[in-house]
């Protein structure tokens, strides 16, 4: 791994100084490099072949895909340069998982507890009146002081940007952290506000008529990652 790791440097390193940038920034360049590479080799093999998904509508994209993070110890120095700072938030409900899978093999990898918690957002959406007369809510559970972290925000979909939108406002409200970045399992596209994730497990084209849903044993007792027609 660390021969692997050397060798993407030196062909990062030598890409950036041929198109000319910044040499200050080119050191930050290669660190996003190397972790979404990271992620990227923790997909199953079945992930990293995929073609177009269009030719999945309906049927499971890969069972294993939440796994997408299971390497996540190996990128931990990534996230933050002083991780007694770091902190996960994951979005309720299938960014719990995540955030609690990420810091448990963070854990056992690196002997490194990173602080978890859980965010709702139901009173925070921009289409709270359109969607219930009374919304669901489900607990925020924050047990620690969110001014001056690090904050690396979960979720499993990206997709309008409208739902970190959302998840910022309610994070804010318990204070001002030093940084807030964003993780999602996959990125869909279509974005209707200028919101972007740091590290993503895998980006999936998709048209606007399909919807991808992800399913965890925490939440849903199964794991898989879906590809499916909208309902009208």
């Amino acid at each position: 791994r660390e021969s692997a790791r050397a060798k993407i440097r030196v062909m990062v390193k030598r890409i950036l100084k041929k198109h000319g940038y910044p040499p200050d920034l080119q050191d930050e360049a290669t660190k996003t490099v190397l972790m979404q590479a990271e992620l990227l080799c923790a997909l199953p093999p079945a992930w990293v072949g995929l073609e177009s998904p269009c030719e999945m509508i309906g049927r499971s994209i890969h069972p294993d895909c939440p796994n997408v993070l299971r390497d996540g110890g190996v990128i931990a120095d990534g996230f933050c340069e002083d991780l007694d700072r770091l902190a996960f938030i994951g979005i309720r409900r299938r960014g719990v998982p995540i955030a609690q899978r990420l810091a448990a093999k963070i854990k056992a990898l690196e002997n490194l507890a990173i602080p978890v918690g859980y965010l709702d957002i139901s009173l925070y959406r921009d289409d709270l009146s359109t969607i219930a007369t009374q919304p669901v809510l489900n607990a925020t559970e924050i047990a620690f002081p969110v001014t001056g972290m690090d904050i690396i925000l979960m979720d499993d979909v990206l997709y309008t940007g409208r739902t970190i939108r959302a998840a910022l406002d309610a994070l804010f409200d318990h204070g001002r952290p030093a940084r807030v970045q964003l993780l999602v399992l996959i990125d869909r596209g279509h974005r209707e506000l200028p919101i972007e994730a740091r590290f993503v497990g895998r980006n999936v084209q998709t048209s606007d008529n399909e919807i991808i849903e992800v399913k965890f044993n925490e939440v849903d007792q199964m794991e898989k990652v879906l590809l499916v027609e909208r309902v009208s």
